[in-house]
């Protein structure tokens, strides 16, 4: 939302004119006016410079710098988009070696993937790489209600850069843009000609960066919807290098963490490795946030270095929400075990060994959770695997049948999780309709597979959990007595029961 000093700015600037054509009507002198006019608007012209408001609200503070210290070392876990960045940036380094082979500079760089993967952190080390001056803004800067704004300050924003570097007595500016989507958007014929405007004038000036130029200029920009951006944006000759930036593997994690424990004191027990086994799938906002977590859980211990119980809980916060102090009924207490221990058990039948924790502790919107070891960082799955997963996220509600004979709304996120698999099978041809595209499908065929697969992976897990009563009312006792169970716990009854 706009604030209101933009909008009395631009109230005033239509109200001016209006004024003065109003007062010549009225019969005042017109002479007097304009030079009055001409003499307000000189000054504001003056103070507007003289503060650096060239455009949106973060300009009015001055632009965006990258810190000194930041450079390609201080980021963690994405070694390739590093290589690729930094082979992208030699056309500002080595001019003379680029010129001599004939290669055209480029334009843009487009750094795509989820949030909290670095994307802002490497453009700011690509601007200390190169020793450029760096612009920094977000797409929604630029994004205003009237026709022509967000074009004018797409222009400030290219001038204020090639400003900054001959102040800084450079010769290239760096240019980074977040959020890139929000003006870059694909066109479809409609008449929203300010949105158009501001990426014409972007293509515009991407266009006229030249090779021959005292201030070389690059544009970064981010976005996690590469998809939604334009043809004409993201063709070669614009954004000429498009660079993923991925969640990290198990050594990027690891590296990552070691970062952000620098300045934290670690008590021997602590195992790097070990947490970056368990954080399989976390980006580095995210472990960033866990050394913090943990920082936290030993300050509230008063302990003087962190241990291995501290990030064991900032994992699971990170991963879950905060523990809350929930107060629920018996049976509530009862069901939420029973749902959990189902979870539990299944996933020791299907994968022996992957449970490490039941747990009766509310965190976040989840009354209990299941902690399952660590799995090794893997990208391809077979049919055997996920439907494994599908019965681990249906045992909850099994279980429920079985002691309830019926099911209760915590099952919700469960059959979203099981739900989302058998799309992962129908789309990957590992079912009975075989290799098709899924636009091909209508709802009906969706709807008829997706309850084959969930209906039969239901009557095996029902069968499974079905052996296991007498184990069930043991492990329930223990659960709901102490809150947590043990994984070795676990399959101890579980392997005494199958003797």
């Amino acid at each position: 939302m706009r604030n209101w000093r933009s909008y009395g700015k631009e109230m005033a600037i239509g109200f001016v004119p209006v004024f003065i054509a109003f007062m010549i009507f009225v019969g005042v002198p017109a002479l007097p006016l304009l030079l009055g006019a001409g003499l307000v608007g000189g000054l504001l012209f003056m103070a507007k410079s003289r503060s650096g408001m060239a455009f949106g609200g973060a300009a009015r503070k001055g632009p965006s710098r990258p810190p000194a210290y930041l450079t390609f070392e201080d980021i963690g876990g994405q070694e390739q988009a590093k290589r690729e960045l930094v082979e992208a940036l030699d056309f500002l380094v080595q001019r003379e070696r680029i010129a001599k082979l004939g290669i055209r500079p480029l334009k843009g760089i487009l750094l795509t993937g989820p949030p909290g993967t670095g994307k802002t952190l490497l453009a700011k080390a690509a601007a200390k790489h190169t020793n450029s001056a760096f612009v920094a803004a977000s797409g929604s800067e630029f994004v205003e209600m009237y026709v022509g704004v967000g074009a004018g300050r797409i222009r400030d924003i290219f001038r204020q850069a090639r400003t900054l570097a001959a102040k800084q007595k450079r010769d290239s500016a760096i240019i980074f843009i977040d959020e890139i989507d929000a003006i870059g958007g694909k066109r479809d014929g409609s008449q929203n000609k300010e949105y158009d405007q501001t990426l014409n004038q972007l293509l515009t000036e991407m266009d006229g960066i030249q090779g021959d130029e005292s201030v070389r200029v690059l544009i970064i920009a981010a976005t996690n919807r590469k998809e939604l951006l334009d043809n004409a944006l993201t063709r070669p000759g614009r954004f000429d290098r498009h660079i993923q930036v991925d969640m990290p593997d198990r050594h990027g994690r690891e590296h990552i963490l070691r970062l952000h424990a620098r300045n934290k004191p670690l008590s021997e027990e602590v195992s790097l490795d070990k947490v970056a086994e368990e954080t399989f799938g976390f980006s580095g906002a995210q472990l960033e946030s866990v050394m913090n977590e943990a920082a936290i859980y030993a300050m509230r211990e008063e302990s003087e270095v962190l241990r291995p119980a501290h990030l064991a809980q900032a994992i699971d916060k990170v991963m879950m929400g905060e523990r809350m102090d929930r107060e629920t009924t018996s049976e509530e207490r009862e069901r939420v075990a029973l749902h959990e221990l189902g979870h539990a058990i299944v996933a020791e039948s299907v994968r022996p060994g992957s449970v490490a924790q039941v747990s009766l502790t509310p965190r976040g919107q989840a009354l209990g959770y299941v902690r399952h070891h660590p799995r090794k960082d893997s990208y391809l799955y077979t049919k055997t695997y996920l439907e494994a997963q599908i019965q681990i996220a249906l045992g909850g509600a099994v279980a429920e049948e079985l002691h309830y004979g019926g099911r209760s709304t915590g099952s919700r996120g469960d059959f979203d999780q099981a739900t989302n698999i058998v799309k992962t099978l129908i789309e990957s041809g590992m079912t009975d309709l075989g290799i098709i595209h899924p636009e091909a499908l209508t709802a009906e065929q969706w709807s008829k597979e997706n309850g084959r697969i969930l209906d039969a992976l239901t009557d095996a897990t029902r069968k499974l959990l079905s052996g296991q009563m007498d184990t069930f009312a043991k492990l329930l006792d223990i659960l709901i007595r102490e809150e947590t169970l043990s994984g070795e716990e676990l399959r101890a009854h579980l392997n005494a029961a199958a003797a």
